[in-house]
């Protein structure tokens, strides 16, 4: 299994919190999570993916492995998004999207397909 992993923005811990609640209601496996941290630092976020694996089935290594292949290869954009976070304030999070992408790509595919 391939996984992805992509910051995605900055959120109000409200906000996070509900979409979370949501996405505990609905009983489908998706195979995307999201997770939110108060740090923008590589410790902080590995820590908030270590729960994933065993909700899913995943491999914890490959997904530890893919969280820090994207620290590595995209420093302007963790730049950006620590200082985005800060200048958010404490009341905020930083979300960062983690997927199976098999997963992932069904649930863009389902994007596209939707007739708004």
């Amino acid at each position: 299994m391939k996984y992805t992993f992509d910051i995605v923005g900055v959120s109000p811990v409200l906000d996070f919190f509900s979409h979370q609640q949501q996405s505990l209601q609905e009983l489908k496996h998706q195979g995307v999570e999201y997770v939110g941290t108060h740090k923008c630092t590589l410790d902080a976020i590995i820590k908030s993916v270590e729960p994933l694996p065993s909700k899913w089935g995943w491999n914890i290594d490959e997904v530890v492995d893919t969280v820090i292949e994207f620290w590595m290869k995209n420093s302007e954009s963790i730049c950006y998004w620590k200082s985005r976070l800060m200048d958010a304030g404490s009341d905020n999070l930083l979300v960062a999207r983690v997927a199976d992408i098999k997963a992932l790509k069904t649930d863009f595919e389902g994007l596209l397909n939707n007739k708004w």
